[in-house]
């Protein structure tokens, strides 16, 4: 998908979001809305999912897709290094990712975005598998990260 399209389509996808995010402020089922949008609207999306933190293990939470590893082994993998990092990690080929977890071994290529509070604490991950390589991109960052932040 050109960038072009790619942002307009997540510019729709961000206003959808709001419209729908105003029914509620629990996070779970805000998570679950953000999952379920994305996981439709993105063709390149394998599996779409948050982990979140529960007494310093990483938890699978609500996600779409094949059926996800539920504890992240601490500190290996994506998504912990968004998390130590504190940042979005985008990986093209999963496979090349030093420690990478791998849940489903479809997955090809992934990003991470950071889940904080309102103090501005990580407390999970939106997680993204593709089943191609190199599929994600500054744009997803920029928008996956605005998204995010509608939690």
């Amino acid at each position: 998908m050109d960038e072009k399209k790619k942002a307009g389509r997540y510019q729709r996808i961000h206003a959808q979001l709001k419209d729908l995010l105003t029914a509620t402020r629990n996070r779970e089922a805000r998570m679950a809305t953000i999952v379920a949008v994305l996981h439709h609207k993105m063709e390149y999306f394998f599996w779409t999912g948050f982990y979140c933190l529960d007494q310093g293990e990483l938890i699978v939470r609500c996600y779409q897709g094949p059926v996800a590893c539920q504890v992240l082994r601490k500190n290996t993998g994506v998504c912990w290094k968004s998390i130590i990092d504190g940042q979005t990690i985008v990986v093209a080929d999963v496979h090349q990712f030093p420690g990478h977890i791998a849940c489903d071994s479809r997955s090809r290529s992934e990003i991470v975005v950071p889940l904080r509070d309102e103090g501005g604490h990580i407390y999970g991950v939106l997680d993204v598998d593709s089943a191609h390589l190199d599929s994600f991109d500054d744009t997803d960052a920029r928008w996956l990260e605005k998204i995010v932040a509608l939690v």
